[in-house]
């Protein structure tokens, strides 16, 4: 996977680059679907790439297989012409290219996993920057509805969401870190089986991050969130999991020179390799049964996946 994410990093550490190189990069490993699309607004324009690598027994080819979503989250891969070069924020960009780079060069050489992946993300070598405590963010030329509009596919049955979260002191760990899985509004148990992949990726016992309930709330209420990781989590009523490219420091998701190639093949390994298994049905994001029962006892979260009202009180 270093291969790839090394690749992908050149590729994508450039001032010019834009969604169609990244579809070219992507053709010459191999056939795939891929979809790339320019969004514009007031504050620039960015390319929406989704890759779709159909599965021997997917629902593409009319097979039973779920599609699992692997989504790299960010505002933006550069932040010029205020910093030059790769910033920190690309790290979920990378992840997920490089993810699709191996899952296609795997199906040329015939490894084909059992369900299908569909692998979303952006491609903006110049978004803007915004404030935020305790490092400023990175900001995107398009709003977080947009984004999901265009990175969350209702044909994915469950979603692995890659985003750097180093802007923060309540993560202090090098490496990755999974989320709690988040589904219409709940927060539930820690999936055992991400758990268990987690391990055996990075060899090391498994690092988890908390989430608020701010956290799984839309962007625009007003109310802190810790980044953008589980954003796709309000625009779905599949599963998402949160896979966090971390540090031990405070790092600005604006910085350059702040990405570490080994940990963003963490990140894109592990979502390989729970696409794996996804597609297999030997990896579960949470248990059905569970779900269904909270929802008998407590009722529906939904409302916590929209903007809300305001209070009178």
């Amino acid at each position: 996977m270093l291969k790839q994410v090394l690749e992908v990093v050149d590729l994508l550490d450039d001032a010019t680059v834009n969604g169609k190189k990244v579809e070219a990069y992507l053709q010459g490993k191999g056939a795939a679907a891929i979809h790339v699309e320019t969004v514009s607004s007031p504050k620039g324009s960015t390319d929406f790439i989704q890759i779709k690598i159909p599965g021997k027994t997917g629902r593409t080819n009319g097979g039973q297989s779920p599609t699992l979503g692997i989504i790299g989250r960010l505002g933006g891969i550069g932040a010029r012409p205020e910093q030059i070069g790769f910033v920190s924020d690309g790290d979920g960009a990378a992840a997920a290219i490089a993810a699709a780079a191996k899952l296609i060069e795997m199906q040329a050489k015939g490894d084909t996993l059992d369900g299908d992946v569909i692998i979303a993300t952006h491609i903006c070598p110049d978004a803007p920057t915004r404030p935020h405590d305790p490092v400023p963010f990175m900001d995107s030329p398009t709003d977080i509805l947009t984004m999901n509009k265009y990175e969350v596919s209702p044909e994915m049955e469950a979603i692995l969401s890659i985003d750097t979260t180093k802007g923060n002191r309540v993560i202090n760990h090098k490496g990755i870190a999974i989320s709690p899985t988040v589904r219409e509004g709940y927060v539930l148990r820690i999936s055992e089986d991400l758990v268990e992949i987690l391990q055996t990726v990075t060899g090391q016992p498994a690092v988890t991050f908390a989430v608020t309930t701010q956290d799984i709330t839309p962007y625009g209420n007003g109310l802190y969130h810790i980044n953008s990781i589980l954003q796709p989590a309000v625009a779905t009523s599949a599963p998402v999991v949160g896979v966090a490219v971390t540090a031990a420091s405070t790092v600005p998701g604006c910085a350059t020179g702040a990405s570490h190639e080994v940990d963003i093949a963490l990140a894109a390994r592990f979502a390989v390799e729970t696409a794996k298994q996804y597609g297999r049905g030997k990896c579960s994001f949470h248990s059905e049964e569970e779900f269904a029962r909270i929802q008998e006892l407590y009722g529906s979260m939904k409302h916590l996946q929209t903007l809300g009202g305001v209070s009178k009180n």
